[in-house]
């Protein structure tokens, strides 16, 4: 894996995170990643965003029932995460990838509603993260393929996107404004 000393400090925060159930650090610590994997294109990192995006929205639903508490959750997760940081400072790439296989699946265990819940976040987690490296200049072709989404999927979600980020940056002139630049073009 690319930038692993940037990996393990992000999956050590990552893992106090869960512990604290804190879920506005999760995400930020997902776009962190991003970076990197823009730049190395590495499925390992981008795979590191995605899980830890999930589990910040995971844990954004599990915090609201169960009176607030992820349990056995939590606890197993943390415990991968540290097998996920041990195997990167031993280089071991096998391992972590193993490891990383292993939050992924942990993580959609449970009930069959929770499972598709599950299923469905770390979909829009893929197509999300992919946006954001669109954003950064790698091509279309090479996101979707890094994040194993189609190219219209990851087209829809940017146009939306940006569609958003232009209504939001578009200012309105009021009528006599307007009329005054009228006036000024005629004269």
């Amino acid at each position: 894996m690319k930038e692993a000393s940037n990996v393990i400090r992000i999956l050590k925060a990552t893992r106090k995170a869960v512990r604290e159930k804190d879920v506005v650090s999760l995400k930020k610590l997902s776009n962190q990643t991003i970076h990197a994997a823009s730049i190395e294109q590495d499925g390992d990192n981008v795979a590191v965003a995605v899980i830890v995006y999930a589990l910040g929205k995971i844990l954004e639903r599990k915090g609201s029932g169960e009176d607030g508490k992820c349990g056995e959750l939590c606890t197993r997760i943390s415990k991968l995460l540290n097998q996920v940081v041990i195997s990167l400072q031993k280089g071991d790439e096998i391992g972590t990838r193993k490891s990383l296989d292993l939050i992924r699946k942990d993580i959609q265990k449970g009930s069959k509603e929770f499972k598709e819940y599950v299923q469905d976040v770390f979909r829009k987690a893929s197509i999300n993260k992919a946006s954001r490296i669109y954003g950064h200049g790698v091509s279309m072709e090479r996101t979707a393929s890094l994040l194993g989404i189609t190219m219209f999927e990851l087209a829809s979600y940017s146009g939306q996107k940006q569609a958003v980020k232009d209504e939001k940056e578009q200012k309105t002139i009021s009528a006599r404004d307007r009329v005054k630049i009228a006036m000024e073009i005629f004269k």
